[in-house]
């Protein structure tokens, strides 16, 4: 739906990566290995986008410029146009839409091991303060969550922060309204597992 929508795979990747990244410089090969696409698809793309004014092109003399030093390759570069009026509500929409369309996510957040709360927030619903990008609670298999944080990484470009805590630590940072936690629930975020929490605001 999301590729039917902006109207390709690579072109999606494309964007959330400029979006996520939105003062890095990258090159088209840079590009074509980090998002595993065919070069002739990353070409069509970006150039695509630059009609849109989504991205910027850099030629060496321009970077140049830009970075206020010298550079001794001469790639061409693209850069996210900070001044395209849609930044925020396009990556908002992207990884809220990657998150919702993935119809496997939450099973594999489950397969993480016995799930009792999972929350998702930061760089998945546009909340650039958020204490934390990810907290998963219960007894969670930190190998499985490497690996599904990384996955995320890979697919958005940009670094995750997480936070696992046991059953009993979230109920008692609940129960003495620690900080942290009460700052993550309050602010935006997406619930995709709950067993406890609703639990705690009946009871109290």
């Amino acid at each position: 739906m999301i590729e039917q929508l902006f109207g390709s795979k690579t072109r999606v990747m494309l964007l959330r990566l400029f979006l996520n990244n939105p003062e890095k410089f990258y090159y088209v090969r840079e590009l074509t290995r980090n998002l595993n696409t065919h070069l002739n698809s990353i070409r069509r793309e970006l150039d695509n986008l630059q009609k849109i004014g989504i991205i910027k092109f850099y030629t060496k003399t321009d970077l140049e410029r830009e970075i206020e030093k010298k550079i001794k390759d001469n790639k061409k570069y693209y850069k996210l146009n900070n001044d395209f009026m849609f930044i925020s509500e396009l990556t908002s929409l992207l990884n809220k839409a990657h998150i919702v369309l993935d119809k496997t996510l939450v099973k594999r957040v489950e397969n993480l091991g016995e799930v009792k709360f999972f929350l998702l927030s930061g760089i998945f619903v546009g909340w650039v303060g958020a204490p934390v990008d990810i907290l998963a609670v219960g007894t969670i298999n930190r190998n499985k969550l490497k690996n599904l944080v990384s996955n995320f990484e890979k697919e958005l470009g940009k670094s995750i922060n997480y936070t696992i805590m046991t059953k009993s630590e979230f109920q008692y940072r609940y129960n003495i309204t620690d900080r942290f936690l009460y700052d993550l629930l309050g602010g935006k975020n997406m619930i995709l597992v709950d067993s406890i929490l609703y639990k705690l605001k009946k009871s109290n």
